[in-house]
């Protein structure tokens, strides 16, 4: 098991039972062919029938109430569930967004009715989230989008353009960030968070291919859709306030870090299996130690979110540090061994790398480049 080498069960004191119970599936998932291992899988690995699975088992909507179909579990424990399924590069890419961000959203800013209705289907594993908060010429900076929603009998109409939304030609739902008033000179202002139900007119997807040639990423055009006001989350106006929380809980994950840790997984075997090499083990060591510093930390924000605290500053130094973790593992691996990347091979070691290399460019981008999340950790310190 991927983790067995990072994580011994010993560490986890009362979590071990759980741990042991992940890693169980996880074998039994492999060993019947369940899934592929794979780096970047939360990203890249969408599989339906693998998120009902993780449902079927109460590891989806772990801290949420039960009314809203969760199960009052700690921050730990989902911590311990999701370490567990991206070490073994599990096909978890279909329920992250929904259960991840939105989810916690809806808890924290919908209505009643909201509730009711979208979280149960999010913790049984069958319902696909997209988020559309990027626009071109907009990047990072969500403050400029220009997708507006005007306001109509019954609702509000959207018109505008989004991109880099992650499955969203497979989602059930968008959630989108959109003006619905006027700026008056601060750019925050003004913004609604609108939830688009699938499919529904107006709507067009079309694909953003990787370097791979895989289809995640989307370019998502609202021409005219209608969306009720019973899907505004939040007060119409109240758009930043929720997104910035939905960010904190986008960019504090142990997924900002471990996108390549099936990698360092095989890259802790291949070095072990030949002779001793100092400098491998330096290297290799490094990278060990920054992963357990970056595990901390990531742990401690989701102490804090547990506490009800909005740990903004805090998720966007992890998601800064990680990603660069990320790609400094595939850098490591084509620099300690004679290795030719390749998607196709039959050698894990191999394909690792060559999926590490193709998806590092998008590691600082996606969730907010690390230029923005370098601002908002200085204006958290006071420094701007």
């Amino acid at each position: 098991m991927a983790l067995a080498r990072l994580v011994p069960e010993r560490l986890d004191g009362p979590l071990a039972a759980l741990r042991r119970e992940v890693r169980a599936f996880v074998r039994e998932e492999l060993e019947r062919g369940g899934f592929e291992p794979q780096c970047d899988s939360w990203l890249r690995g969408a599989d339906r029938a693998f998120s009902r699975r993780l449902g079927e088992r109460g590891w989806l909507g772990m801290t949420w109430p039960r009314r809203y179909g969760g199960h009052e579990r700690s921050q730990r424990e989902r911590f311990v569930v999701i370490e567990e399924l991206l070490a073994a590069g599990a096909p978890v890419a279909g329920h992250w967004v929904a259960e991840r961000q939105v989810g916690p959203s809806i808890l924290r800013h919908g209505t009643e009715e909201m509730r009711l209705a979208l979280l149960p289907p999010i913790a049984r594993g069958e319902s696909v989230f997209g988020a559309c908060y990027s626009e071109p010429d907009v990047g990072s900076d969500l403050a400029s989008v220009r997708t507006r929603a005007e306001r109509v009998d019954g609702g509000w109409r959207i018109h505008g353009t989004k991109v880099w939304t992650s499955q969203g030609h497979v989602a059930d739902k968008l959630i989108v960030l959109c003006r619905t008033g006027e700026p008056d000179g601060i750019k925050h202002r003004g913004l609604s968070m609108l939830i688009v139900e699938l499919p529904a007119q107006g709507v067009t997807i079309r694909p953003i291919l990787l370097l791979t040639g895989e289809h995640h990423f989307n370019q998502v055009t609202f021409d005219g859709v209608f969306v009720p006001d019973s899907r505004v989350l939040g007060a119409a106006g109240e758009g930043w306030k929720v997104i910035t929380g939905d960010l904190a809980f986008e960019r504090s994950g142990p997924e900002r870090f471990m996108s390549t840790l099936p990698l360092l997984d095989e890259l802790i075997g291949k070095a072990q299996s030949m002779p001793p090499d100092d400098r491998a083990a330096a290297a290799i060591g490094e990278l060990v130690s920054r992963y357990w510093s970056l595990r901390s930390m990531s742990i401690g924000v989701a102490a804090l979110m547990e506490r009800g605290a909005d740990p903004n500053t805090e998720a966007a130094l992890v998601k800064d540090l990680g990603t660069r973790f990320e790609a400094d593992v595939a850098h490591a691996a084509r620099d300690l061994f004679d290795v030719v990347p390749t998607l196709a091979s039959a050698d894990r070691f191999e394909r690792f790398v060559a999926e590490s290399v193709l998806h590092s460019p998008a590691y600082t981008l996606r969730g907010g480049a690390n230029e923005i999340l370098r601002g908002i950790v200085a204006r958290g310190l006071g420094l701007r």
